[in-house]
C-alpha cells in the first residue's frame, strides 16, 4: 500500500477500535472479572475472529473487482452512505451498561478465546462493515493480496492493542464508560458519519 493510504487507514481503524462494540465490552469485562492477563485470551480470539471476517469481505470484494471494474467506485460511496448510517445509529444508542456478574467463575483461557472469537464472528453486521469500509483504502492497481493482508494485520493488531488496554484499565474506565457513555457515543457516531462523508472522496 501506498505508504499515505496507509497512514489514514491506520488513524481511522485507530478510531473505529476505541468505538464500543461487543468484543471491546468482553474485553471490558473479562479484563474486571479475570485479570488483565487472562483477558489476552478473550482478545486474541477476537483478533482471530476480525481476521476471518475480513477474509471473507476481501474474497468478495476481490471477486467483485475482477467481475466489474467500476465496481470499486460504486462499493466506495455504498460504503460512505453505510458508514454515516451506522454513525447516525450510534450517535442515537443508549449509553453502556456494565454489570458483571457477582462471584463468577473463573473461566479456562480456551473457553475465553473461543468467547472472543464467537464474539467476533457471529455479529453479520460486522462483515457488512467490512465490506463497506476496506474499498475506501483499495487502490486496484496495486496487489489486492497484498492489500488486504496489510489491512487485515494492522486491524487486528490495533483492535488487539486497544482492547488490551482497555482491559489493563478495566476497573477506571468501566464506571467512566457508564457515566459518559451517552456522549461517547455521540463522539463515537460523529466519526463513523465524518468517515462516511469523507473517505468516498478522499
Amino acid at each position: 500500500m501506498a505508504l499515505h493510504t496507509w497512514l489514514l487507514y491506520l488513524l481511522a481503524v485507530t478510531g473505529l477500535s476505541l468505538t464500543p462494540g461487543p468484543n471491546t465490552l468482553l474485553a471490558l469485562t473479562h479484563g474486571a472479572l479475570h485479570g488483565h492477563r487472562r483477558a489476552l485470551c478473550t482478545i486474541a480470539g477476537g483478533a482471530a475472529g476480525f481476521v476471518a471476517l475480513i477474509a471473507l469481505s476481501m474474497l468478495g470484494i476481490g471477486a467483485l473487482l475482477k467481475a466489474w471494474a467500476p465496481a470499486l467506485t460504486a462499493l466506495k460511496w455504498a460504503g460512505g452512505a453505510y458508514l454515516i448510517y451506522l454513525g447516525v445509529q450510534l450517535w442515537r444508542a443508549p449509553g453502556v451498561t456494565l454489570r458483571p456478574p457477582a462471584g463468577a467463575p473463573a473461566l479456562r483461557g480456551t473457553r475465553m478465546f473461543g468467547q472472543g472469537f464467537l464474539s467476533a464472528i457471529s455479529n453479520p453486521k460486522a462483515l457488512l462493515f467490512y465490506g463497506a469500509f476496506l474499498p475506501q483504502f483499495i487502490d486496484p492497481a496495486r496487489s489486492l493480496l497484498t492489500q488486504f493482508a496489510v489491512m487485515a494485520a494492522t486491524f487486528a493488531g490495533i483492535e488487539f492493542a486497544v482492547e488490551y488496554g482497555l482491559a489493563r484499565l478495566a476497573h477506571r474506565v468501566r464506571p467512566w464508560l457508564e457515566r459518559a457513555g451517552r456522549r461517547f457515543n455521540k463522539v463515537c457516531g460523529g466519526l463513523f458519519a465524518a468517515l462516511g462523508v469523507a473517505l468516498p472522496t478522499a
